[in-house]
């Protein structure tokens, strides 16, 4: 995802290609960590903490092998992009910097959060979650605005609104794996709701 928003930024295509090699490396982690799972639940059964554990694996698994497919759709959009650069003006009023910073901080408080086993810095990531959609709500507008006064710009547009979209479920994600480390760790369920921990 860090190589990925920098393409994206840069509109680098060696990066792109090299997010798009290392998709491939993420489908196959997906595949061994589920047969890894199974391999658990069938020989040990385990229960209890043992058992939340496996199941927030599994999903967290999934997780992040859609976190990983949204990153390869990003570099496709910067390896088939025909301009040398985007309009630094409308990246701003995008916010696509911000966006794309604010998803890598969660990434790497969820990684602390899980070795730790630390909910505070799950429900930090969890938290940050709102200015994505924030960032996302805000997006068509200033692209509708842009197109009014630059209608060949039309399709670049449309493309970027998708890429949004895509760091907006991105950040979903996150929060998702974050919800499953507040369950392994505290046995809470987080689903549609929002956790404030007891202090």
């Amino acid at each position: 995802m860090d190589r990925a928003g920098e393409a994206i930024l840069t509109l680098d295509r060696s990066l792109a290609q090299q997010v798009i090699a290392c998709e491939r490396r993420v489908n196959a982690f997906e595949l061994k960590i589920d047969s890894m799972v199974e391999d658990v639940i069938s020989l040990y059964t385990p229960v209890g903490v043992d058992l939340r554990f496996v199941l927030a694996m599994l999903k967290i698994n999934s997780d992040l092998e859609r976190i990983g497919d949204f990153a390869e759709k990003m570099a496709r959009f910067v390896e088939h992009f025909p301009e040398p650069a985007l309009d630094g003006d409308l990246v701003v009023q995008l916010r696509l910097d911000e966006m794309i910073s604010e998803i890598l901080k969660m990434l790497r408080l969820t990684k602390e959060a899980l070795n730790g086993e630390n909910i505070e810095l799950a429900t930090q990531a969890y938290s940050k979650d709102d200015l994505l959609d924030e960032i996302n709500a805000e997006a068509p507008h200033v692209l509708a605005d842009y197109i009014l006064n630059n209608p060949e710009q039309t399709f670049t547009c449309l493309n970027l609104l998708s890429i949004i979209r895509k760091l907006e479920r991105a950040g979903d994600h996150v929060t998702n794996i974050a919800e499953e480390i507040v369950f392994f760790v505290d046995a809470k369920v987080l689903k549609h709701t929002k956790y404030i921990p007891v202090p």
